[in-house]
């Protein structure tokens, strides 16, 4: 039973001949022709996708690129001890990563759009589960790579150890000038490049590929120690990282439990909240009541609970009761200026009114004069005020009417004018003046 499952393992029946193998590894680690097209093209594909944080197009970069041809290589002529093969693919792979990077960094610099979106700052903090991503994902790439059985493996490594992306982060780092983004994406691509060429390394050992080239154990010892310390270089600071990402987890998880068990305290509402892992603090605007000193330590007790006794709590008034009760003595003032605004606005349409009215009656006199009198020219109708020294400064309103005619009207006619006027404008104490 126990061999009947062992069975099930074994790639001896799926692996192809070492011949085959290794000419497939030759044959990936060039990189000209249409292979150099093809590695510009994904070095601008990523950072195009990187610039406008569009995960579909990083996507389709990662699978487009030849990186894994001269990883593999290197991995294979360690395990294999083909030294020339060796530095070709260093070769290959040293153009590779030097012109994605001077790429990158011009297409960075040219493009308007320079801010750091979420594709970017996910490939500056590499921790230990990105050693495990890259070491997995290797040694997956590694068996299709000398199978018969292809599938879709090849893609689907492609996009898990995501060599693209990281070089093209570094180069948006060399062109905005904050090396934090160049060392930590450089770091990312470092752990992927060790650990897929160690995953291609340990496969060849295991599945006891040939060995190229006669070397003394002298030689294979000193080769295994440098394997070795570079391991541990690349492994070392992950392992660390790794450990900060954890503490960030659990910080970020008991203090989400804090805030909700303090969304409302002492009948105030919690408004917003905001957690930073990195600072290991909290912030918290409540609305209502200003926070007292006391309502502070209790709040501060209270997070020690959750075991968070060394969190820098911050407080922020949001809305409170006395900020409302200002804004609606503002708010009435507001009013009251409306209202009078609304009326001031309201008399200057009654005296607009007013003067068209004016006009039209004028225009009204005119054409009712010129019925009866067709000698009438031209009529004006004004109400102006009268100041004078016996009226103790309040202005007294008269009526005029003049009137134009062509010179033929004589005093009876004129009178019978006046008379018309005044029954007319239903005032008897009209002023009508005559002129020719």
């Amino acid at each position: 039973m126990l061999k009947k499952i062992i069975g099930y393992f074994n790639l001896q029946e799926d692996v192809e001949t070492f011949d085959v193998i290794h000419r497939a590894i030759e044959n990936e680690i060039e990189l000209k022709g249409s292979r150099l097209w093809i590695l510009v093209f994904a070095i601008f594909l990523a950072s195009v996708g990187l610039n406008i944080n569009s995960t579909a197009v990083i996507i389709g970069a990662m699978l487009v690129s030849p990186l894994m041809g001269p990883i593999n290589g290197m991995g294979y002529s360690i395990a294999t001890y083909d030294f020339p093969l060796l530095r070709r693919s260093f070769k290959s792979f040293s153009f590779a990563v030097l012109a994605s990077l001077v790429a990158s960094t011009l297409y960075f610099v040219i493009s308007p759009v320079s801010n750091a979106h979420s594709e970017l700052l996910a490939r500056t903090s590499p921790t230990i589960y990105d050693v495990l991503i890259a070491l997995f994902g290797g040694l997956a790439g590694t068996v299709s790579l000398t199978t018969r059985l292809k599938g879709n493996v090849v893609p689907g490594v492609a996009i898990a150890t995501a060599l693209m992306p990281p070089l093209c982060t570094a180069g948006y780092g060399l062109a905005t000038a904050q090396l934090h983004f160049f060392f930590g994406a450089l770091y990312l691509f470092a752990i992927n490049t060790v650990f897929i060429a160690l995953s291609t390394v340990a496969f060849s050992q295991v599945m006891k590929f040939p060995i190229r080239n006669h070397v003394a154990d002298a030689s294979k010892a000193r080769i295994n120690r440098w394997i070795t310390v570079i391991i541990l270089v690349t492994l070392i600071p992950s392992i660390y990282f790794g450990y900060l990402l954890v503490m960030k987890e659990q910080f970020s998880d008991k203090a989400g439990r804090f805030v909700r068990s303090v969304q409302v305290f002492r009948g105030d509402y919690l408004l917003r909240s905001e957690i930073d892992a990195d600072l290991q603090q909290i912030t918290l605007i409540y609305a209502g009541h200003s926070l007292t000193n006391d309502d502070k330590a209790n709040l501060k007790k209270k997070a020690a609970d959750f075991d968070l006794k060394q969190v820098a709590l911050i407080f922020e008034q949001g809305i409170s009761f006395s900020d409302i009760t200002g804004q609606l003595s503002e708010k009435d003032a507001l009013k009251s200026q409306i209202t009078a605004l609304s009326f001031a606005l309201q008399e200057n349409k009654r005296a607009q009114d007013s003067l068209r009215e004016r006009a039209m009656t004028g225009r009204v006199l005119l054409n009712e004069l010129r019925a009866i009198f067709p000698e009438v020219t031209a009529a004006l109708f004004a109400e102006p005020y009268r100041f004078s020294k016996d009226n103790d400064g309040n202005p007294e309103k008269i009526a005029y009417v003049v009137v134009s005619d062509s010179g033929t009207l004589d005093n009876v006619e004129r009178t019978k004018v006046k008379a018309w006027l005044e029954a007319r404008l239903q005032n008897d104490s009209l002023r009508v003046v005559f002129e020719e």
